[in-house]
């Protein structure tokens, strides 16, 4: 039996688990990722207090992929801004001239974050919760920038598997980032099992984590778009190439 005091801690960790699923930021983003046009200067979002009640400040920074907060070559303006209750506003990605030495061939990846951080609260004994949002930002260099041609046929699609062992490896030949959100054995399937996310990298390889006898002789992969969507890709398998058969393909899920 659980005595009172050890009884305590489970009943804190169930109240913080609560607050936490339950919690909603109040500082909304336009956007679910940040695609940085290396030929302009700025990228800007919009950011809504949904709050109708209270004002909340708004902290944005960027963060490079181990996790390291930068200011160099990119950075946020303003690093901090107030929003009434109910009220819009922006946010920039400003681009500052040490951008131009990024790799101009291939995407790099930097991650956005903004924080809302709530009024002090005048009552005693109050839990504040200071909920934070975290995208990744692709600076993409205007050497690479799609034409509308280009755009009609999606970049996604020039993927290719290979089979080696029992693992599927995934080839991406593009100057792109890809980014893989479900793998199938078909339209219909589920998720096969071991399935965990990944972003392949520009001109990059990475193995899938089912086996390649759970995802069989077509395989059904899910990215994500520059908008947020997630189209599927339908694969075609010959020997242990597998290319993406593109009138199989059944576009956004």
């Amino acid at each position: 039996m659980m005595t009172p005091h050890r009884f305590a801690p489970f009943l804190l960790g169930l109240l913080m688990f609560s607050l936490f699923n339950n919690a909603k930021a109040a500082i909304g983003l336009d956007r679910t990722r940040v695609i940085f046009d290396g030929s302009k200067d700025a990228v800007r979002m919009n950011i809504t207090n949904n709050n109708t009640q209270l004002p909340y400040l708004a902290q944005g920074w960027i963060e490079d992929e181990q996790g390291n907060k930068i200011t160099s070559p990119l950075t946020v303006l303003p690093p901090v801004q107030r929003l009434e209750p109910g009220k819009k506003s922006q946010v920039k990605v400003q681009g500052l001239p040490a951008a131009k030495l990024l790799a101009q061939d291939r995407e790099t990846v930097y991650y956005f974050n903004l924080r809302e951080i709530p009024p002090r609260s005048d009552k005693a004994n109050t839990l504040q919760i200071a909920l934070q949002t975290r995208i990744k930002l692709f600076y993409r260099p205007g050497p690479i920038i799609p034409s509308q041609q280009e755009l009609s046929s999606p970049w996604q699609q020039k993927l290719t598997l290979t089979r080696e062992g029992d693992r599927y490896q995934v080839n991406n030949p593009t100057p792109y980032y890809v980014t893989l959100v479900d793998a199938r054995s078909g339209k219909t399937a589920k998720t096969a099992e071991q399935f965990e996310p990944l972003m392949v990298p520009p001109k990059g390889s990475l193995t899938l984590g089912p086996r390649a006898s759970a995802l069989g002789s077509t395989p059904y992969l899910t990215y994500v778009n520059d908008y947020g969507g997630r189209p599927v890709l339908a694969f075609s398998c010959t020997g242990n190439t597998c290319k993406v058969d593109v009138d199989a393909s059944p576009g956004d899920e």
